[in-house]
């Protein structure tokens, strides 16, 4: 009952979050490893909330009480307007020196008829290079609304956006579906990463994922890059891109904007 209490209160501010513009947007670079280092990096848009006090909310907070409750759909479109929004203020050759801007999308959103016509009217109203944005849903969603996935994807790339597939890995027959979703990245799920540099199964799981990964054409980024070691090794396997807290920190997408002052394109120490 108190935890009901609870989610049902955040529905009530979460509401109130999406009318009066009370969401905030973080980023958090995804660096080019090794051979790929001299490519632009990429960058993922993160969902914070500004409280009734004024401290910021992380997302683990209030995510599952809108998933329970359905809010995911028009918490989704704020991230796209938003996003496109700031995309769309910056100087295009600014834009340029980045790889892409990642959007999570939640299950909801892959089985909501009116997101894919939302997205694509926001993409031309903005006049962001559709290129420039890269959609992410978890691989546990993508399997279970298989169809509605595919449909999307296929959409979603055929009017320049790119697609990645998150936490993959994860599932029971990761490979098996692979074949069908038209991903330009995986996301390697991170409960195999941040132990490949002492667990020799990690290890061969990740290298695995990564090879097949090439082998059709897709680009590999490893989640929970918490180490020179880890990074080390996912160099050493040929992994494409790191995320995580030893090549880059979230924080307010607007700080992260203005080092686009300074070259994004450098090698990771």
């Amino acid at each position: 009952m108190t935890r009901r209490e609870r989610e049902i209160n955040w529905v009530q501010r979460l509401g109130r979050a999406v009318s009066e513009n009370r969401f905030l947007l973080y980023g958090q670079w995804i660096r080019p490893l090794g051979r790929a280092r001299n490519k632009p990096s990429h960058c993922e848009v993160l969902l914070h909330l500004k409280g009734d006090d004024g401290q910021v909310v992380v997302p683990t907070a209030f995510l599952p009480a809108a998933e329970r409750y359905h809010l995911m759909p028009s918490i989704d479109r704020w991230v796209v307007r938003a996003t496109l929004s700031t995309l769309r203020d910056l100087p295009a050759a600014s834009l340029r020196r980045l790889g892409c801007f990642n959007i999570n999308l939640s299950g909801q959103s892959l089985c909501d008829p009116e997101f894919l016509a939302y997205v694509l009217q926001e993409l031309e109203t903005s006049g962001v290079a559709p290129g420039q944005i890269c959609f992410e849903v978890t691989e546990t969603e993508a399997v279970t609304n298989l169809s509605s996935a595919v449909h999307l994807i296929t959409r979603i790339k055929e009017a320049g956006c790119r697609f990645a597939l998150d936490d993959f890995g994860s599932g029971m027959s990761s490979f098996s579906y692979l074949k069908n979703m038209p991903v330009d990245y995986l996301k390697i799920d991170g409960s195999f990463v941040s132990n490949i540099a002492e667990d020799q199964t990690d290890l061969a799981m990740v290298s695995s994922i990564n090879q097949v990964a090439h082998i059709m054409g897709i680009e590999t980024i490893a989640e929970y890059v918490e180490s020179d070691a880890i990074r080390l090794a996912l160099e050493t396997l040929g992994v494409d891109y790191g995320q995580g807290y030893a090549l880059a920190r979230p924080a307010p997408l607007d700080e992260l904007l203005s080092e686009l002052g300074e070259p994004l394109v450098r090698e990771v120490r």
